[in-house]
């Protein structure tokens, strides 16, 4: 008890030592690539969205950059497992949105490729019918080795689309099993695809997919075993809505949709369902307290990572914090006693 209590008025030293000596960060010329991306520059965009896919140093001025210029988009997250027809949905999605007039940007993340690192561009190939659309701007973005679903810069490159003005953002995942459910902290409304074959019965009920969805699609739905499955999602759904253990932020029960995304058969459904989705999100307030809980995700990660990042660098010319590091590499440390020891040493150094 002791320790913690050092520990908490070490760092009160440490955050009263910061507040004195750090002023507010001075602004700095505004880049004249994030200028161009602002002004509609899709070049300018795309090149913005590689420094930030490769975490340049210029990321963090990037992102503070276009700050005030965000929060207007809406995302839309399209996730499942392999094989669901993801990306034929969000192809007919986006023909709907623009037959409305909306622009749309497309995250699609890819597997990685083996050899490169890069993205496989799978999904791309499926979404030619856009690639000459000046209304449509499609990124596919590897995983990299990233688990959940999502890579790592998705946030920032939503962030990047929000602020180049498109209304609408749709991020399509890679396919995603019960515990790779990231998706949900990027986005506003989720879309689960699923097909009749390959035990998707098994996977829906799965608790993970249950609680991300905030729409389910049957997409193949003229496959034997469609009316099945979402009968099988339904009763699971009504369940869960109605004797779930966690509370909810709005009074809204998953529809489970049919589709054949092929033949665009239930699409202008999905969207119809998207749209109410959204209209109560908005009207209930949930909207703006879901991406507050976000933000603070977000700010939470980049917080560790600075902190880990911080940590490292020290223990180059400090060699308590190595000796810390060391010892809980090769087990003669605990890793709770160590994280003690290097919080207490950084937090107690200016």
């Amino acid at each position: 008890m002791g320790g913690s209590i050092d520990l908490l008025e070490s760092a009160r030293a440490y955050l009263g030592k910061a507040r004195r000596r750090s002023p507010e960060i001075p602004p700095h010329p505004m880049t004249d690539r994030v200028r161009k991306m602002l002004a509609g520059d899709r070049l300018a965009l795309a090149r913005l969205i590689t420094r930030v896919e490769n975490r340049l140093p210029d990321v963090p001025d990037i992102i503070r950059d276009i700050h005030p210029h965000t929060g207007r988009a809406y995302v839309l997250g399209v996730t499942g497992p392999p094989g669901a027809g993801k990306s034929t949905l969000v192809d007919r999605l986006t023909a709907h949105l623009r037959a409305k007039g909306a622009t749309v940007g497309i995250i699609a993340v890819d597997p990685s490729s083996p050899y490169t690192g890069g993205a496989v561009l799978g999904d791309r190939i499926r979404m030619q019918a856009h690639t000459l659309d000046p209304g449509v701007f499609i990124r596919s973005m590897a995983t990299r080795g990233s688990l959940g679903g999502l890579a790592r810069a998705t946030g920032d490159i939503i962030k990047l689309m929000d602020a180049f003005g498109f209304p609408w953002v749709i991020v399509e995942t890679v396919g995603v099993g019960q515990t790779e459910l990231d998706i949900i902290r990027q986005v506003d409304t989720t879309v689960v695809a699923l097909v009749p074959e390959s035990g998707d019965s098994i996977q829906a009920m799965k608790a993970g997919l249950m609680e991300v969805a905030d729409i389910f699609v049957v997409n193949k739905a003229d496959r034997d075993g469609a009316h099945a499955l979402m009968a099988d999602i339904r009763f699971s759904v009504h369940l869960q809505h109605t004797s779930g253990p966690r509370p909810k932020d709005v009074d809204w029960e998953p529809p489970v949709l049919a589709a054949q995304a092929a033949n665009d058969v239930g699409v202008a459904e999905l969207l119809d369902a998207t749209l109410r989705h959204r209209a109560m999100l908005t009207d209930s307030g949930a909207l703006d307290a879901r991406r507050k809980s976000r933000r603070r995700v977000q700010l939470d990660a980049l917080l560790v990572e600075a902190f880990t990042a911080e940590v490292v660098a020290r223990a180059e010319t400090d060699p308590e914090l190595a000796a810390a590091l060391a010892a809980a590499s090769e087990g003669t440390l605990d890793s709770y006693s160590a994280v003690a020891r290097i919080v207490s040493k950084t937090l107690a150094q200016p």
